[in-house]
């Protein structure tokens, strides 16, 4: 990196925070530091939602995920749309009548204080964990291809998020994720255009479409019924529907953001305008992953991507350098027949198909040599090729501002969080069970010890996250993991009107053990089953367990 791509990294992610703290000085009462006395306008509340979805681990991995598997990725977010509508009828006007901090207040008002803390004790436990990730994932690869430090970076990205959100609550989190969404976007765009310039001479826009079509990174829609594939329309309207309910509808760090709308009709166009949204910018995020891959069609990408981890290995070892030799006669030979790509050429086509399957087989081959040879060495690349892009194609400044908008993803993500996880433990714990005061002065300091609590948490899990495996497929499971148990109390509470607190409960702790046990056994291949369908699952193992305990407690009575 330059001075200049310094420069401008640094400069935003100052801007930012210091514009978040400033315009938000004057909080000084809970709900205001919660709710932010009810001021947010329909675009602000769809924009901070968007925001506090998408990790800055989205916008690293989804171009990876294109570049190896293609467009079906976005077939995960077709229930999305309908998740939108239904929180709209079913769970926002409960949540306004009741004029509810949290969504777990509900619960206790529908069931009991036990099932209210036990929904809020499983939000806490996923939420927790997931901030620590969502500030380790784009660390760890940031500090491996820059060469920087991971416990600073860390550090630097979870200590960025505890000023601005301690100082403005809910309001600071939600002012400086539109702005932080505005900066994403930009970011975006102008990545697109450079890597649609990276293409050859001859090859333009639509021919770089043909080309990504021709070798099958454009397959969008998959009708298999087959429930251990992650990504297919059936996965998508079913567990994808139920997680997005779950996750919107309540999960606290979603529903806090709509909470602080003007008005009821306010949240529900932020709802829908992120229901309408976020189907075409993921689309567009995974369109820019499969235009990478058409880029190194014929800018020879090395043969793996998080090169650093490579150097640390004896890659002179067991033949690799053969490998490589191999791989380079292919990608010539592939590219030698693209820079005459006709999409009629059946035979020709049929030849470059071919060329790219050997050419994948000697990446799997590289990279399983390279484990052996090094245990450590992480066999899948693929959150690091958009970054290799960036920094190899970019002109200095752009990198800067692209490295500022992964940065504002990590730190949208993570305030949203810690915001959410404060609200929590003050309004349902803490303001429950130990304060029973009215002292607003006290309460809000209170929450703000809280969420620098909750902050420290949040990077001392990120610091010591090397500890574990899986970390980024842990970003995609761990929300499946809860979700569905949580929804389907939710569900209980307003659609199943005569079952009670007791039943409820019994319900969402066998749902939970359920959704466990599965899996455990998908994770020790014993059975085959996508996350999504976790969702699926722990929801319908709480309703019929607690519709069936409540008529046993009945006949009982």
């Amino acid at each position: 990196m330059s001075g200049i791509d310094w420069f401008v990294l640094m400069s935003t992610l100052i801007v930012i925070v210091a514009y978040g703290t400033w315009k938000t000085r004057k909080n000084n009462n809970l709900e205001s530091y919660l709710k932010g006395n009810n001021t947010e306008n329909w675009a602000t509340i769809g924009l901070s939602i968007m925001a506090t979805q998408a990790s800055a681990i989205t916008f690293l991995s989804t171009p990876g995920q294109a570049y190896e598997s293609g467009m079906g990725f976005i077939q995960f977010y077709f229930g999305l749309p309908l998740a939108m509508i239904l929180i709209s009828i079913f769970f926002l006007p409960v949540y306004y009548r009741l004029k509810v901090y949290t969504a777990y207040q509900y619960l206790e008002q529908r069931f009991d204080v036990r099932v209210r803390s036990f929904t809020a004790f499983l939000f806490l436990v996923s939420r927790g964990l997931a901030a620590g990730i969502t500030i380790y994932a784009p660390s760890i690869i940031l500090s491996t291809i820059l060469g920087w430090n991971l416990q600073l970076t860390c550090l630097l990205i979870g200590g960025l998020v505890i000023i601005y959100t301690v100082s403005g609550g809910s309001r600071a989190v939600s002012l400086t994720q539109k702005w932080q969404m505005g900066i994403i976007m930009a970011g975006m765009f102008i990545a697109f255009y450079f890597v649609v310039e990276s293409f050859p001479e001859n090859i333009g826009f639509m021919e770089g479409v043909d080309i990504a079509g021709s070798l099958g990174k454009m397959e969008i829609i998959d009708l298999s019924p087959d429930l251990s594939n992650r990504y297919t329309l059936l996965s998508g309207l079913t567990g994808g529907l139920f997680l997005f309910v779950s996750y919107f509808g309540t999960d606290q760090s979603q529903v806090q953001r709509y909470l602080g709308g003007k008005s009821l009709k306010e949240s529900r166009m932020g709802l829908m305008f992120n229901g309408l949204l976020k189907v075409p910018m993921q689309f567009f995020i995974l369109f820019i992953g499969v235009m990478v891959f058409v880029s190194f069609q014929f800018n020879k990408p090395p043969i793996v991507f998080n090169t650093v981890n490579v150097e640390m290995t004896a890659i002179e070892e067991r033949g690799l350098k053969t490998i490589e030799a191999e791989y380079d006669v292919i990608f010539e030979e592939k590219r030698v027949l693209l820079r005459e790509f006709k999409d009629s050429n059946v035979d020709e086509n049929v030849a470059i198909q071919k060329l790219q399957i050997q050419q994948d087989s000697l990446r799997g081959s590289y990279k399983e040599s390279l484990h052996k040879i090094d245990p450590n060495f992480a066999v899948k690349d693929s959150d690091y090729i958009f970054l290799t892009f960036i920094l190899n194609f970019l002109p200095h400044g752009l990198i800067g501002l692209l490295l500022a908008v992964i940065f504002s993803a990590a730190m949208s993500s993570t305030a949203g969080e810690l915001n959410a996880l404060a609200a929590t433990t003050t309004i349902d714990y803490y303001k429950k069970f130990w304060s029973k005061s009215d002292d607003e002065k006290k309460d809000l300091r209170v929450s703000k010890l809280l969420t620098v609590g909750w902050g420290l948490m949040a990077i001392l899990i990120a610091l010591t996250a090397g500890m574990f495996e899986n970390l980024i497929q842990l970003v995609n499971i761990l929300g499946s993991l809860f979700y569905g148990t949580i929804l389907g109390v939710f569900l209980l509470a307003l659609f199943f009107k005569s079952t009670k607190g007791t039943a409820a409960l019994i319900g969402g702790v066998a749902g939970q053990i359920t959704v466990l046990i599965v899996h455990l056994l998908v994770s020790y291949e014993v059975i085959e089953l996508s996350y999504l369908m976790y969702n699926f699952i722990g929801c319908g193992v709480v309703i019929f367990i607690g519709v069936i305990s409540q008529e046993l407690l009945n006949s009982n009575e």
